[in-house]
Protein backbone atom coordinates (compact mmCIF):
# COMPACT_ATOMS: atom_id res chain seq x y z
CA UNK A 1 0.00 0.00 0.00
CA UNK A 2 1.36 3.78 -0.87
CA UNK A 3 1.88 6.15 1.95
CA UNK A 4 1.93 9.69 2.96
CA UNK A 5 5.20 10.21 1.17
CA UNK A 6 3.75 8.43 -1.95
CA UNK A 7 2.47 10.76 -4.90
CA UNK A 8 -0.86 10.66 -6.70
CA UNK A 9 -2.48 11.85 -9.45
CA UNK A 10 -5.71 13.16 -9.08
CA UNK A 11 -7.76 14.32 -11.66
CA UNK A 12 -4.44 15.01 -14.20
CA UNK A 13 -3.13 16.82 -11.31
CA UNK A 14 0.21 15.59 -9.66
CA UNK A 15 0.37 15.56 -6.10
CA UNK A 16 3.98 15.19 -4.98
CA UNK A 17 2.96 13.70 -1.53
CA UNK A 18 -0.54 12.79 0.11
CA UNK A 19 -0.12 15.60 2.94
CA UNK A 20 -3.12 18.26 2.28
CA UNK A 21 -3.19 21.64 3.67
CA UNK A 22 -6.94 21.85 4.65
CA UNK A 23 -8.38 25.42 4.31
CA UNK A 24 -8.02 27.19 7.65
CA UNK A 25 -9.33 30.79 7.91
CA UNK A 26 -7.00 33.30 8.24
CA UNK A 27 -8.48 36.36 9.18
CA UNK A 28 -5.83 38.23 7.23
CA UNK A 29 -8.27 40.05 4.30
CA UNK A 30 -9.27 43.20 4.71
CA UNK A 31 -13.37 45.03 4.47
CA UNK A 32 -12.82 44.11 0.71
CA UNK A 33 -11.63 40.39 1.38
CA UNK A 34 -9.08 40.72 -1.24
CA UNK A 35 -5.85 38.61 -0.75
CA UNK A 36 -3.35 40.61 0.27
CA UNK A 37 0.88 39.87 1.10
CA UNK A 38 -0.20 38.10 4.04
CA UNK A 39 -2.26 35.81 2.50
CA UNK A 40 0.65 34.78 -0.14
CA UNK A 41 3.30 34.37 2.51
CA UNK A 42 0.92 32.17 4.53
CA UNK A 43 0.72 30.23 2.06
CA UNK A 44 3.72 30.12 0.61
CA UNK A 45 5.94 29.10 3.52
CA UNK A 46 3.46 25.38 3.82
CA UNK A 47 3.78 24.89 0.57
CA UNK A 48 7.70 25.70 0.68
CA UNK A 49 7.44 22.77 3.40
CA UNK A 50 7.30 20.14 0.65
CA UNK A 51 3.01 19.75 1.17
CA UNK A 52 1.64 18.60 -1.69
CA UNK A 53 -2.04 19.83 -2.29
CA UNK A 54 -2.80 23.55 -0.75
CA UNK A 55 -5.94 24.58 -0.47
CA UNK A 56 -6.52 28.16 0.42
CA UNK A 57 -8.97 29.20 3.34
CA UNK A 58 -12.95 29.39 2.36
CA UNK A 59 -13.72 32.25 0.35
CA UNK A 60 -17.18 34.12 0.04
CA UNK A 61 -18.86 33.76 -3.55
CA UNK A 62 -21.57 36.44 -2.85
CA UNK A 63 -21.58 38.76 -0.19
CA UNK A 64 -24.58 37.63 1.87
CA UNK A 65 -23.01 34.25 2.27
CA UNK A 66 -19.80 35.83 3.98
CA UNK A 67 -18.78 33.89 7.27
CA UNK A 68 -16.77 37.47 8.95
CA UNK A 69 -14.67 40.18 8.71
CA UNK A 70 -11.25 39.38 7.20
CA UNK A 71 -12.49 36.31 5.15
CA UNK A 72 -11.28 36.52 1.87
CA UNK A 73 -13.79 37.23 -0.89
CA UNK A 74 -14.24 35.89 -4.83
CA UNK A 75 -17.30 37.39 -5.73
CA UNK A 76 -15.72 39.92 -8.05
CA UNK A 77 -13.06 40.43 -10.91
CA UNK A 78 -11.10 42.79 -8.59
CA UNK A 79 -10.30 39.61 -6.60
CA UNK A 80 -8.46 38.14 -9.37
CA UNK A 81 -5.24 39.57 -8.93
CA UNK A 82 -4.60 39.18 -5.56
CA UNK A 83 -5.77 36.00 -5.30
CA UNK A 84 -3.49 34.94 -8.70
CA UNK A 85 -0.54 36.24 -6.24
CA UNK A 86 -1.47 33.52 -3.52
CA UNK A 87 -2.14 30.84 -6.35
CA UNK A 88 1.41 31.77 -8.03
CA UNK A 89 3.13 31.68 -4.83
CA UNK A 90 1.47 28.01 -3.61
CA UNK A 91 2.56 26.86 -7.80
CA UNK A 92 6.11 28.39 -7.05
CA UNK A 93 7.29 26.09 -4.09
CA UNK A 94 5.36 22.72 -5.73
CA UNK A 95 2.50 22.23 -4.24
CA UNK A 96 -0.57 22.29 -6.09
CA UNK A 97 -2.81 25.40 -5.46
CA UNK A 98 -6.86 24.95 -4.93
CA UNK A 99 -9.39 27.73 -3.53
CA UNK A 100 -12.25 26.80 -1.26
CA UNK A 101 -15.82 28.37 -2.36
CA UNK A 102 -17.87 28.72 0.45
CA UNK A 103 -21.07 30.40 1.34
CA UNK A 104 -22.27 30.43 5.05
CA UNK A 105 -25.79 30.45 4.64
CA UNK A 106 -27.54 30.81 8.17
CA UNK A 107 -23.46 30.81 9.73
CA UNK A 108 -23.18 34.58 8.36
CA UNK A 109 -22.44 37.65 9.48
CA UNK A 110 -25.20 40.16 9.77
CA UNK A 111 -22.18 42.59 10.79
CA UNK A 112 -20.30 42.11 7.57
CA UNK A 113 -23.32 40.81 4.98
CA UNK A 114 -25.47 44.14 6.17
CA UNK A 115 -28.43 41.60 6.46
CA UNK A 116 -30.05 38.55 7.53
CA UNK A 117 -28.27 35.60 7.09
CA UNK A 118 -30.41 33.60 4.75
CA UNK A 119 -30.73 29.61 4.75
CA UNK A 120 -32.67 26.37 3.27
CA UNK A 121 -35.54 27.26 5.88
CA UNK A 122 -36.48 29.99 8.31
CA UNK A 123 -34.75 27.51 11.36
CA UNK A 124 -32.42 28.60 13.49
CA UNK A 125 -28.82 26.66 13.10
CA UNK A 126 -28.33 23.79 15.64
CA UNK A 127 -24.78 24.79 16.37
CA UNK A 128 -25.36 28.65 15.79
CA UNK A 129 -26.30 31.90 17.47
CA UNK A 130 -30.16 31.41 17.93
CA UNK A 131 -30.98 33.57 14.95
CA UNK A 132 -33.49 32.57 12.45
CA UNK A 133 -32.15 32.91 9.00
CA UNK A 134 -34.47 34.13 5.74
CA UNK A 135 -35.39 31.34 3.63
CA UNK A 136 -34.13 31.09 0.35
CA UNK A 137 -36.53 31.51 -2.83
CA UNK A 138 -36.07 29.78 -5.17
CA UNK A 139 -34.72 32.69 -7.76
CA UNK A 140 -31.83 33.26 -4.59
CA UNK A 141 -30.90 29.63 -5.08
CA UNK A 142 -30.48 30.06 -8.62
CA UNK A 143 -28.52 33.21 -8.07
CA UNK A 144 -26.34 31.14 -5.39
CA UNK A 145 -25.83 28.29 -7.74
CA UNK A 146 -24.47 31.25 -10.57
CA UNK A 147 -22.14 32.56 -7.74
CA UNK A 148 -20.44 29.11 -7.22
CA UNK A 149 -20.11 29.17 -11.18
CA UNK A 150 -18.76 32.90 -11.12
CA UNK A 151 -16.32 32.20 -8.22
CA UNK A 152 -14.46 28.96 -10.30
CA UNK A 153 -14.14 30.94 -13.07
CA UNK A 154 -12.60 33.65 -11.12
CA UNK A 155 -10.32 31.02 -9.35
CA UNK A 156 -9.36 29.25 -12.62
CA UNK A 157 -8.38 32.57 -14.05
CA UNK A 158 -6.47 33.65 -10.71
CA UNK A 159 -3.89 30.15 -11.52
CA UNK A 160 -5.44 27.81 -9.33
CA UNK A 161 -5.51 23.80 -10.76
CA UNK A 162 -8.44 22.80 -8.29
CA UNK A 163 -11.29 24.56 -6.59
CA UNK A 164 -13.33 23.32 -3.57
CA UNK A 165 -17.11 23.63 -3.19
CA UNK A 166 -18.05 23.80 0.57
CA UNK A 167 -20.25 21.80 1.52
CA UNK A 168 -19.53 21.04 5.37
CA UNK A 169 -18.81 22.79 8.67
CA UNK A 170 -22.54 23.97 8.99
CA UNK A 171 -22.09 26.10 5.85
CA UNK A 172 -25.22 26.48 3.56
CA UNK A 173 -24.58 23.35 1.43
CA UNK A 174 -24.59 21.22 4.35
CA UNK A 175 -27.39 22.82 5.70
CA UNK A 176 -29.51 22.26 2.72
CA UNK A 177 -28.38 18.36 3.38
CA UNK A 178 -29.52 18.07 6.79
CA UNK A 179 -32.98 17.46 7.58
CA UNK A 180 -32.51 19.38 11.02
CA UNK A 181 -32.16 22.80 8.96
CA UNK A 182 -34.06 21.59 5.62
CA UNK A 183 -37.43 21.74 5.94
CA UNK A 184 -38.32 22.81 2.80
CA UNK A 185 -41.31 21.42 0.76
CA UNK A 186 -40.17 21.99 -3.42
CA UNK A 187 -37.21 19.66 -4.74
CA UNK A 188 -34.72 21.24 -2.37
CA UNK A 189 -36.10 19.65 0.13
CA UNK A 190 -38.05 16.67 1.99
CA UNK A 191 -36.44 13.50 0.46
CA UNK A 192 -32.22 12.50 0.70
CA UNK A 193 -32.29 13.05 -3.41
CA UNK A 194 -33.91 16.71 -3.18
CA UNK A 195 -32.07 17.64 0.25
CA UNK A 196 -28.83 16.89 -2.10
CA UNK A 197 -29.81 18.48 -5.48
CA UNK A 198 -28.03 22.02 -4.83
CA UNK A 199 -25.12 20.22 -4.07
CA UNK A 200 -24.92 18.61 -7.63
CA UNK A 201 -26.30 21.74 -9.17
CA UNK A 202 -23.38 24.03 -8.19
CA UNK A 203 -20.74 21.29 -9.08
CA UNK A 204 -22.33 20.41 -12.92
CA UNK A 205 -22.38 24.67 -12.98
CA UNK A 206 -18.76 24.94 -11.68
CA UNK A 207 -17.94 21.91 -13.88
CA UNK A 208 -19.58 23.82 -16.71
CA UNK A 209 -17.75 26.90 -16.11
CA UNK A 210 -14.43 25.72 -15.64
CA UNK A 211 -14.05 22.98 -18.05
CA UNK A 212 -12.18 19.39 -17.74
CA UNK A 213 -8.80 21.90 -17.21
CA UNK A 214 -9.51 21.95 -13.83
CA UNK A 215 -10.15 19.54 -10.69
CA UNK A 216 -12.98 19.79 -8.75
CA UNK A 217 -13.17 19.08 -4.95
CA UNK A 218 -16.11 18.89 -2.25
CA UNK A 219 -15.14 19.64 1.60
CA UNK A 220 -18.07 17.20 2.71
CA UNK A 221 -20.34 17.06 6.03
CA UNK A 222 -20.36 13.88 6.39
CA UNK A 223 -22.86 13.22 9.57
CA UNK A 224 -24.08 16.32 11.87
CA UNK A 225 -23.56 13.35 14.92
CA UNK A 226 -26.37 14.76 16.48
CA UNK A 227 -29.95 13.20 16.92
CA UNK A 228 -32.28 13.31 14.19
CA UNK A 229 -29.49 14.84 11.43
CA UNK A 230 -27.53 13.83 8.81
CA UNK A 231 -25.97 10.64 8.96
CA UNK A 232 -23.28 9.09 7.24
CA UNK A 233 -25.60 6.51 5.23
CA UNK A 234 -27.57 8.98 3.96
CA UNK A 235 -23.98 10.68 2.67
CA UNK A 236 -22.61 7.51 1.56
CA UNK A 237 -25.80 7.33 -1.07
CA UNK A 238 -25.64 10.72 -2.57
CA UNK A 239 -21.34 10.71 -2.54
CA UNK A 240 -21.91 9.13 -6.45
CA UNK A 241 -24.64 11.31 -7.27
CA UNK A 242 -21.51 14.28 -6.24
CA UNK A 243 -19.26 12.28 -8.25
CA UNK A 244 -21.27 12.08 -11.53
CA UNK A 245 -21.91 16.10 -11.34
CA UNK A 246 -18.27 16.72 -11.56
CA UNK A 247 -16.56 16.35 -8.06
CA UNK A 248 -13.18 14.71 -8.56
CA UNK A 249 -12.45 14.71 -5.10
CA UNK A 250 -13.98 14.17 -1.55
CA UNK A 251 -12.70 16.13 0.98
CA UNK A 252 -14.65 14.49 4.31
CA UNK A 253 -15.05 16.52 7.41
CA UNK A 254 -17.64 17.16 9.81
CA UNK A 255 -21.13 18.86 8.99
CA UNK A 256 -23.43 21.17 11.55
CA UNK A 257 -21.03 20.21 14.23
CA UNK A 258 -18.73 21.95 12.49
CA UNK A 259 -14.64 21.16 12.16
CA UNK A 260 -13.89 20.68 15.75
CA UNK A 261 -16.96 19.54 17.93
CA UNK A 262 -16.05 19.46 21.23
CA UNK A 263 -16.66 15.89 22.37
CA UNK A 264 -14.02 15.07 19.93
CA UNK A 265 -10.42 15.22 21.61
CA UNK A 266 -8.59 11.86 20.20
CA UNK A 267 -6.34 12.18 16.55
CA UNK A 268 -8.10 11.41 13.32
CA UNK A 269 -11.64 11.73 14.73
CA UNK A 270 -13.07 12.55 11.32
CA UNK A 271 -11.18 9.20 9.40
CA UNK A 272 -13.89 6.99 9.62
CA UNK A 273 -16.34 9.14 7.64
CA UNK A 274 -13.29 8.96 4.93
CA UNK A 275 -13.12 5.46 5.02
CA UNK A 276 -17.12 4.84 4.85
CA UNK A 277 -17.35 7.41 2.12
CA UNK A 278 -14.24 5.87 0.22
CA UNK A 279 -15.60 2.64 -0.30
CA UNK A 280 -18.73 4.57 -1.64
CA UNK A 281 -17.02 6.04 -4.44
CA UNK A 282 -13.76 5.39 -7.18
CA UNK A 283 -12.58 9.09 -6.71
CA UNK A 284 -9.71 9.84 -3.89
CA UNK A 285 -10.89 11.05 -0.38
CA UNK A 286 -8.82 13.46 1.75
CA UNK A 287 -9.42 12.46 5.95
CA UNK A 288 -9.30 14.95 8.45
CA UNK A 289 -9.81 15.56 12.20
CA UNK A 290 -7.23 16.59 14.85
CA UNK A 291 -4.41 14.53 12.97
CA UNK A 292 -0.99 16.00 13.96
CA UNK A 293 1.66 13.15 13.88
CA UNK A 294 3.19 12.06 10.79
CA UNK A 295 3.32 8.55 11.81
CA UNK A 296 -0.18 8.46 12.42
CA UNK A 297 -1.42 10.40 9.33
CA UNK A 298 1.14 7.70 7.13
CA UNK A 299 -1.11 4.64 8.66
CA UNK A 300 -4.43 6.21 7.66
CA UNK A 301 -3.14 5.94 4.09
CA UNK A 302 -1.37 2.48 4.50
CA UNK A 303 -4.39 0.91 5.63
CA UNK A 304 -6.33 2.00 3.34
CA UNK A 305 -8.49 4.37 4.91
CA UNK A 306 -7.99 7.15 2.71
CA UNK A 307 -6.50 8.43 -0.36
CA UNK A 308 -4.92 11.65 1.32
CA UNK A 309 -4.45 13.05 4.77
CA UNK A 310 -5.42 17.22 5.43
CA UNK A 311 -3.12 18.33 8.49
CA UNK A 312 -4.72 21.24 9.83
CA UNK A 313 -4.20 23.16 13.03
CA UNK A 314 -0.87 21.41 13.48
CA UNK A 315 0.12 22.91 10.01
CA UNK A 316 -1.39 26.24 11.47
CA UNK A 317 1.30 26.22 14.52
CA UNK A 318 3.70 24.96 12.93
CA UNK A 319 4.08 26.04 8.42
CA UNK A 320 7.44 23.43 8.65
CA UNK A 321 5.36 20.80 9.52
CA UNK A 322 5.55 19.06 6.28
CA UNK A 323 8.72 19.17 6.46
CA UNK A 324 9.59 17.64 9.74
CA UNK A 325 7.05 14.62 8.42
CA UNK A 326 8.97 14.17 5.65
CA UNK A 327 12.35 13.84 7.70
CA UNK A 328 10.61 11.92 10.23
CA UNK A 329 9.25 9.48 7.43
CA UNK A 330 12.25 9.09 5.57
CA UNK A 331 14.11 8.15 8.67
CA UNK A 332 11.78 5.32 9.39
CA UNK A 333 12.19 1.69 8.89
CA UNK A 334 9.19 1.45 6.05
CA UNK A 335 10.78 3.92 3.93
CA UNK A 336 14.65 2.95 4.41
CA UNK A 337 13.13 -0.71 2.30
Amino acid sequence: MPGLMDPIEVAGLHLRNRIVMPPMASGRAGPNGQANDDHVEYHRLRAAAGTGLVIVEHSYVLPVGRFSEGQLGVDRDDDIPGLARVATAIRAEGAVACLQLAHAGATGSPAVAGRRPVAPSAVPHPYGKGDVPDELSRDDIAETVRAFGDAAARAATAGFQAVEVHAAHGFLLCQFLSPLTNRRGDRFGGSEENRGRLHCEVLAEVRRRVGKDIAIFIRLGADDETTGGLTIDTTCRLAPRLVEAGADLLDVSGALQGARPAWHTGPGYFVKYATALRKAVRVPVIAVGGITEPAFADAVIREGRADLVGIGRAMLRDPDWSARAIRELKASERYRK
